[in-house]
């Protein structure tokens, strides 16, 4: 089992392709649609993954600190984006091209290795969110939410917790009330 100390100093090898940006708030970091050649780590701030269904925007994630990001089937594929990623917050981040990212994965097997668990615990993550939808309530989904990730409740903004949970704001609104 590799150590989180052992990938962090092999990254550290390769910290010259990382390029820092800040970003305020509302910036779009990659369009629905567009290709994916940037993949992100967030030093501070959040990040909203979300895409248009018939002009209603639908959230299903958030990033935060310490958190890597791509939309990875574009990054991967080369295929058009199927959603938007933009800063929730005012972000710190570091970004990688994915050519420079594919060199290292190719050089780096532990770092190649760590980076498809980091997408299997993800898959994983999805899939329980999609389950929610199936079998809770958004009751329920809204009691989970706050004691599963309750740092989400304390930093987002309220419509894209409801479109996260798949209700409006009014019912999350009673929801909240309720719990």
């Amino acid at each position: 089992m590799n150590s989180h100390s052992e990938i962090s100093s092999r990254w550290e090898k390769y910290s010259h392709l990382f390029n820092h940006i800040t970003v305020p708030d509302k910036t779009v970091l990659l369009m629905e649609g567009d290709v994916s050649k940037k993949a992100y780590f967030i030093e501070k701030g959040c990040i909203r993954l979300w895409y248009n269904n018939n002009g209603k925007d639908i959230t299903f994630q958030f990033f935060f600190e310490n958190e890597g990001v791509s939309s990875f089937e574009s990054f991967n594929t080369g295929q058009p984006s199927l959603f938007t990623m933009e800063a929730i917050e005012p972000c710190v981040l570091q970004w990688i091209h994915k050519d420079d990212f594919d060199a290292v994965l190719r050089e780096e097997p532990l770092i190649k290795e760590d980076f498809y668990k980091v997408i299997a615990e993800r898959q994983m993550k999805y899939m329980h969110h999609f389950l929610s939808f199936l079998k809770d309530t958004p009751k329920q989904r809204y009691a989970n939410l706050l004691k599963e990730k309750p740092h989400i409740i304390k930093r987002v903004p309220l419509q894209y917790i409801a479109s996260y949970l798949g209700i409006t704001p009014v019912s999350l609104s009673r929801i909240r009330k309720i719990i």
